[in-house]
């Protein structure tokens, strides 16, 4: 039946071991952190970093020759992605002085933000993006574009006035969404730093990916998963068949978790094909241990779907799922995964009342 399956699927399950050489493995980080999907919320952010010990009260590197590890989906549901980024980007520069490393994965919402993909972004994330120059631009930008912006508008509208059109422009374009447009393309700032980020991570003997690896991508070396991912990046390709909106690709994969796909898809990503049912695809213990195998990791930490109960370690300690739901978005248990050596420690607590200080 297996075989079947694998030849329905153009994989050779049974051969991937023998014919995918496993990566070296690296050196095993005397203590790895890995912190799931935080949706803009950073008093939850800070909370942890203080608690796992990886910033120091001003917001600086503390954390040693410790590995931190962000799973991605950094961005959207809540007003201070800006803020987690811009400290996220620091402790990569302060860590390496102290003999330490942050590993930054890219997420799905990640890749939605240089596709142009801007449902969940909230007006609050705009507004973080905005300065004093902001009204002058975006009036500059209208008057450029002013008779494509009335025709479009027209289109749907005949009948609006010019005043009409110039309101609903405005409102469709609030304060620093151009600035943040131009950010997060693949020439501004936070465009490029996504692109430099990887969309899967190998950190000693444990592999880290947003959503999973799947059995249609465990074949595929990790460099080149990540090649590809970079390479749609830069070419912002929205198309349901890229690998950024792949329900089966590393940014987007629930298989691991669910067999039921009408869960286990997102069911709010309507450019997504519909995928293969579960009767043709093999169990989740077959296909985790083809990803293990093919990459010659001892265990895969996933986030992406939260657990708002709190991080869930299963199949022998071979699958970790760390997204808690930790924004005040989906109001889940604050989280982070030590990982001493073959110790895997969950370190799941409730949000703190008190009012966190900010950097």
């Amino acid at each position: 039946m297996i075989g079947k399956i694998c030849k329905r699927l153009g994989l050779a399950l049974t051969a991937i071991a023998s014919v995918i050489a496993p990566p070296v493995q690296a050196a095993q980080p005397q203590r790895i952190v890995a912190v799931g999907d935080l949706h803009g919320d950073f008093d939850a952010w800070r909370e942890i970093a203080l608690k796992a010990h990886i910033i120091n009260a001003k917001g600086r590197w503390a954390g040693g020759s410790t590995t931190l590890v962000q799973m991605g989906d950094i961005v959207d549901r809540e007003p201070d992605s800006l803020k987690i980024i811009r400290q996220l980007m620091k402790l990569q520069k302060e860590a390496p002085r102290a003999g330490g490393r942050v590993v930054v994965l890219v997420g799905n919402h990640e890749a939605m933000n240089m596709t142009g993909d801007l449902r969940y972004v909230t007006p609050g994330e705009y507004a973080a993006f905005a300065n004093a120059n902001s009204g002058r631009v975006r009036e500059r930008v209208y008057e450029a574009s002013k008779a494509a912006i009335a025709a479009a508008y027209r289109a749907q509208s005949p009948a609006m006035t010019d005043d009409a059109i110039h309101a609903a422009w405005l409102a469709q374009n609030p304060l620093g969404k151009l600035e943040h447009q131009a950010g997060w393309s693949p020439t501004g700032e936070f465009g490029r730093w996504t692109i430099a980020n990887r969309a899967v991570a190998r950190v000693g003997d444990t592999l880290f990916v947003h959503g999973g690896i799947s059995v249609r991508y465990a074949g595929i070396p990790v460099d080149e998963i990540n090649r590809r991912v970079t390479a749609a990046l830069k070419a912002q390709d929205g198309a349901p068949d890229s690998i950024l909106y792949d329900p089966y690709g590393p940014l987007w994969y629930r298989g691991l978790i669910s067999r039921d796909y009408n869960a286990a898809t997102e069911a709010q990503a309507p450019k997504q094909p519909s995928p293969t049912p579960a009767a043709a695809y093999p169990s989740i213990d077959e296909e985790l241990a083809t990803a293990l195998r093919s990459t010659g990791a001892r265990r895969l930490v996933i986030a992406h779907t939260p657990r708002l109960a709190g991080i869930e370690i299963s199949h022998d300690g071979r699958l970790v799922r760390i997204d808690t739901g930790i924004s005040r978005f989906y109001g889940g248990k604050l989280s982070y995964l030590e990982i001493n050596g073959s110790q895997l420690v969950p370190h799941d607590f409730d949000r703190s009342n008190s009012p966190q200080r900010r950097p």
